[in-house]
């Protein structure tokens, strides 16, 4: 589905952040990118989620040569890749509901279309009674969870979710986790970017670890 091959990334005329990357994500794959703050996670989450160009190598993107994607085509291959921000990214003067449904609300999608969809996806992530709650409102896990279903409303390919368990307590991390792992069995490749080891101690799944600009995969 996505494949980096010796891929570099570095700001102006710097040095290089990120140095002969090399791996792929096959579909319905689950893995944990990990490493040390500061190692570039966010970086490598941002390439694959198309965000930023890499200065060297090659990044294939369901088929396609990144570099040969035009800004065109390049929401129509994002609506594949869902992705839970750190931060969240609510806005605050929407409801639950109306936060989760915005990216079709944005297609143009017509509510009588999509609204028992949002409903039930809200309910899947346990928001079924906080539906019409403005973010301000909400715990940091329900938050989180609405970021979650936000990213999922599309049915995306694959996830990408950075530290989505860093603002949560342990009990909501797992559940949490439960959730992409649930996702993960209905077919969706999932990437989340942890320094959790506890977390990732409860998934047999492969592991992407950064360090010194550098990637190790150990499945």
């Amino acid at each position: 589905m996505i494949r980096f091959e010796n891929v570099g990334l570095r700001y102006g005329m710097g040095p290089e952040i990120l140095r002969d990357i090399s791996f792929h994500i096959p579909k319905k794959s689950f893995q944990f990118l990990t490493g040390p703050s500061g190692a570039g996670k966010t970086t490598l989450l941002r390439l694959l989620f198309m965000a930023l160009q890499p200065t060297r190598g090659l990044i294939t993107v369901f088929g396609k040569d990144r570099s040969l994607i035009t800004q065109r085509e390049l929401p129509l291959i994002r609506r594949k890749i869902g992705v839970v921000f750190q931060d969240f990214r609510l806005l605050d003067h929407m409801t639950t509901y109306e936060n989760v449904a915005l990216p079709l609300r944005v297609r143009g999608r017509e509510e009588a279309n999509y609204r028992s969809d949002v409903v039930e996806l809200l309910k899947w992530v346990g928001l079924g009674e906080r539906i019409h709650v403005l973010p301000p409102v909400l715990s940091g896990g329900e938050k989180q969870r609405a970021a979650i279903a936000r990213s999922l409303i599309e049915q995306p390919q694959i996830l990408l979710a950075d530290e989505p368990t860093g603002n949560v307590d342990p009990p909501l991390a797992r559940r949490l986790l439960r959730l992409f792992i649930e996702l993960n069995r209905a077919g969706t490749a999932v990437v989340i970017a942890t320094h959790d080891l506890n977390l990732m101690d409860q998934v047999d799944a492969r592991r992407m670890v950064l360090a010194n600009g550098r990637l190790d995969v150990h499945d």
